[in-house]
């Protein structure tokens, strides 16, 4: 059982910057593949970017470039550095932890654009 906790959202103005964290609790957090979602009004949860336990990444094409997904095994974290921030980008941000079929999810946080 892996429980994750996201943190870091908040209100930012266009063109700002966040970073989201997201800390694991339980061992071997290096072995899981992890993966920040994100989830707009009226809309359906969709994958932002992915690092494997080996390191590689993946990034949707809507944050290629302003987004980048890291993570620091020894602090069983990992982070999601966010720029260039524009109002589309408004959503509650989820972390995943997946291994083979075991899938876990934090609670979120959100991310809001203040006018």
């Amino acid at each position: 059982q892996v429980q994750l906790v996201e943190s870091g959202g908040g209100l930012v103005q266009p063109g700002g910057s966040l970073r989201l964290s997201c800390v694991a609790s339980g061992s071997r957090f290096g072995i899981y593949s992890m993966g920040w979602y994100r989830q707009a009004p009226g809309k359906q949860r969709e994958p932002v970017a992915s690092i494997t336990s080996g390191g590689g990444t993946n990034y949707a094409d809507s944050v290629k470039d302003r987004f980048t997904v890291s993570r620091d095994n020894a602090k069983n974290t990992v982070y999601l550095q966010m720029n260039s921030l524009n109002p589309e980008d408004t959503a509650v941000y989820y972390c995943n932890a997946r291994l083979d079929i075991l899938s876990y999810w934090g609670r979120g946080t959100q991310v809001t654009f203040s006018s």
